[in-house]
């Protein structure tokens, strides 16, 4: 039995209360997955999940939970944020940054705790407030599948994480039939939001013969700050008129961006050769949970794959590099408060134009370069023997140009000439042991060797305390070597044509990253532009840091029709992590009082539980169409097991419930999203507390044989509220104190979520 506690809580959260009281007893818990391994009928309106499999293996257990193409198509109409398309998936919610580069969580871990994939490719943040995320860099409208796998991942598509892997492809090749000679086909579209007066449009277009493939798809979008729901005031600051931003706006919410992709493919009988060229100009994206904004982000990226079917099986191969040129800045909604609020001419600043007056620049470059192979071969009637290898050569500048004022006369390398490379070996056994048993095992080895240069401060001679922590920092070796092992065993009971029973356990292990080893400087204007988790709080690197290890056990009961028509799957889990890298207060600050602290990196073990359900079911088919019920309700609980204190950034009980209909082309959803309010929250960090609330989101479609139109509205009731893992507020204010006493910064609230929105959009096929 499930209990839900309606005491000692903020009036808020009842309503929350009520309606996850509403879904449980429903017993509509959503996006199903299907059992058989194949996909279910598509239901309308919102995301469905289902489960695929390898072609010729049906029964793999090496399958994640898929968003099909219809759920792609309808929730790209009421976002710009790729990241956002997966927030339906059980087990998976966002961490908030900027309106475009959300972080998935998954079980409690995001961001690098997390394998992301874009196109096979191992993608990583170039930011010191991770602020260009993998799945940052495509659109929506790009995005031809998007999988999860959550819990026990397989070390064929694990590695280097502990909380899962994301991998999305952009939309795969099409070829003409044979004899069918020339073919051309396409897809344009746009669509407009009202909160935020966000715009924007993508285009697709191929051109294939039966053997060769070239196609091009790309997306544009751009949005002014949006308004977070009613009674909710900006905070201003009296005596400076000119840039007071209108009540109700949430600062620093703003962006545009360009996305494009140009593919090319060969295929010859069961071989296929693919190159794909991707480029991103993103010219703003502003933070309201950070210190600074994103002024450039430029990305550019290529692949290069291959895939072939033998009488022994299959071989997979791929190489890629991407090198991404990172700029930061204050955006205008900060600018303001240090009295840059007009140009050199007197003239105000616009929302966002050209720089009134110098800031504080910060910029990043990078460069990703990697390669994969894998074999499959088939080994013995229903076995599969999975071997492979992995590179991955990782380099990082970050470095900040003198600005002025204490941020001079040289430049400051936060991390210079930075490493990380990984080497990485696996071997993964499939079989189907008996006619209702189907078993996993596989082993992973990975090497990982990191290091970074000197570090060098705006004026070692002139800031004692950026002269003692560079010599510090540069005193000691820094290159790390880290011996990864990972483990996962799973097994799968088909009881019956109705029942399923999946279970496993794995050992995951994941390096620290370059931004948790090797930011060096305690003097707190540098520590808080090293935070990517978005909690206000200033952050320095750690050298002694260890790898994280992660003891993951899971089990999944699998409920269902023989056709998949009703489902109802319920999966607990629990992760105990060994020296799980979490954050203290820096020894000289350890007694400070202000909201928002300097923090150190370090090892601390933590555990972390939950469950997850979900299902769907069909109410009736009637003259006026289908009707049916379908949800999700996730708790997720973490523990620092060192300190008794709760980690940051774990999302509170929550649900989903939604009633959907379809008719012929007719396609509508309401959905309620409830979320408890957040009380468990991070002490060392000063994480904000959160009340619960409930949201209303209506959708609606219409398709016709070459023309799909869609309308809805989200958060229908224009309500107040905060999402959990949304971090700070710091939208506006003088953002590079961390004293709430020497600014006006509406300090210690959490980011506003968006009030009421319409949306609609229209795509045309040719």
């Amino acid at each position: 039995m499930i209990t839900v506690d309606t005491t000692d809580h903020p009036p808020a959260a009842s309503s929350a209360r009520l309606a996850l009281a509403v879904a449980l007893a429903g017993t509509a818990i959503s996006p199903a997955m299907a059992a058989d391994g194949t996909d279910e009928e598509t239901r309308v309106g919102l995301p469905v999940i289902t489960v695929t499999s390898p072609v010729g293996n049906e029964r793999s257990l090496l399958s994640g939970a898929r968003l099909d193409d219809r759920a792609l198509a309808t929730e790209g109409v009421a976002t710009s944020d790729t990241a956002s398309l997966l927030d339906s998936l059980p087990g998976v919610s966002l961490q908030g940054a900027g309106q475009l580069s959300s972080l998935p969580i998954i079980h409690g871990l995001a961001d690098e705790r997390i394998r992301t994939r874009v196109d096979g490719m191992d993608l990583i943040a170039a930011c010191p407030n991770h602020m260009n995320p993998a799945l940052s860099y495509l659109s929506p409208a790009q995005v031809g599948e998007a999988r999860v796998w959550a819990g026990i991942t397989p070390v064929s598509v694990g590695g280097d994480s502990i909380g899962g892997t994301i991998e999305v492809d952009t939309l795969p090749a099409t070829f003409a039939e044979d004899g069918e000679g020339v073919i051309h086909k396409g897809e344009v579209g746009a669509f407009y939001r009202s909160n935020g007066n966000a715009r924007g449009g993508n285009l697709s277009a191929t051109l294939a013969t039966d053997t060769v493939s070239l196609s091009y798809s790309g997306g544009m979008a751009e949005a002014d700050n949006y308004d977070a729901g009613d009674d909710f005031k900006t905070f201003t600051e009296t005596g400076r008129p000119g840039h007071e931003l209108p009540l109700d706006e949430v600062g620093s919410t703003a962006y545009k961006t360009r996305n494009h992709l140009l593919g090319l493919a060969v295929k010859k009988g069961d071989h296929l050769v693919e190159a794909k060229l991707g480029y991103q100009n993103m010219p703003y994206q502003l933070y309201p949970n950070q210190r600074m904004d994103m002024t450039q982000n430029t990305e550019k990226r290529g692949t290069l794959r291959y895939t072939g079917d033998f009488d022994w099986g299959g071989l997979e191969a791929r190489v890629w590099h991407e090198t991404v040129d990172h700029e930061m800045d204050f955006g205008d909604d900060k600018r303001f408060w240090y009295g840059m609020a007009s140009g050199p001419d007197g003239s105000a600043c616009s929302p966002i134009g050209p720089t009134c007056a110098a800031g504080m620049p910060m910029l990043t470059e990078s460069k990703n370069t990697g390669m994969r192979l894998m074999a499959s071969l088939d080994i013995a009637s229903g076995d599969t023997l999975r071997l492979g290898t992995e590179y991955q050569r990782y380099r990082l500048d970050d470095y900040w140009p003198p600005s002025g004022s204490s941020m001079w006369p040289d430049t400051f390398w936060n991390i210079r000439d930075g490493q990380r490379d990984r080497m990485a070996a696996f071997g993964e056994w499939e079989s189907r042991v008996a006619a209702d048993w189907t078993v996993l095992a596989g082993l992973r080895y990975e090497r990982v060797v990191s290091d970074a240069g000197d570090a060098v401060g705006y004026a070692d001679s002139a800031k004692g305390n950026q002269a003692d922590d560079a010599a510090a920092f540069n005193a000691r070796d820094h290159e790390r070597t880290d011996n990864n092992i990972d483990l996962t065993a799973l097994a799968r009971w088909d009881i019956d044509e109705t029942r399923t029973l999946e279970f496993g356990l794995a050992r995951k292990v994941r390096s620290p990253g370059l931004y948790e080893r090797y930011p060096w400087s305690t003097w707190p204007m540098a520590a808080v532009m090293n935070n990517f988790v978005g909690d206000g709080n200033g952050y320095v690197g750690n050298l002694d840091l260890d790898p994280e290890v992660a003891y993951t056990a899971s089990t999944t009961f699998d409920w269902h029709a023989p056709d998949n028509a009703w489902a109802l799957r319920i999966a607990p889990y629990v992760s105990f992590v060994e020296d799980y890298i979490d954050a203290q207060r820096f020894p000289k600050f350890a007694n400070a009082t202000e909201q928002f602290v300097v923090l150190q990196y370090v090892n601390q073990d933590a555990l972390l539980y939950g469950v997850d359900i979900s299902g769907h079911m069909p109410l009736a088919e009637t003259d006026w169409g289908r009707f049916g019920v379908e949800g999700t309700l996730e708790y997720t609980r973490g523990e620092n097991r060192d300190t008794n204190d709760g980690l940051y950034n774990i999302m509170p009980l929550n649900a989903r419930l939604a009633l959907t209909h379809a008719l012929g082309g007719w396609s509508s959803a309401v959905e309620v999203e409830a979320v408890d309010a957040k009380n468990d929250s991070s002490d060392a960090r000063n994480e904000i507390d959160t009340a619960g609330f409930a949201l209303v989101n209506l959708r609606a479609g219409y398709q016709w044989d070459r023309v799909r139109v869609d309308v809805g509205v989200d958060n229908l009731f224009d309500r107040l509220y905060a999402y959990p893992t949304g971090g700070a507020y710091l939208g506006q204010g003088k953002t590079m104190t961390i004293d709430p006493n020497e600014g006006p910064a509406p300090w210690g609230i959490s980011v506003p979520g968006p009030g009421r929105s319409l949306h609609a959009a229209v795509t045309v096929s040719f």
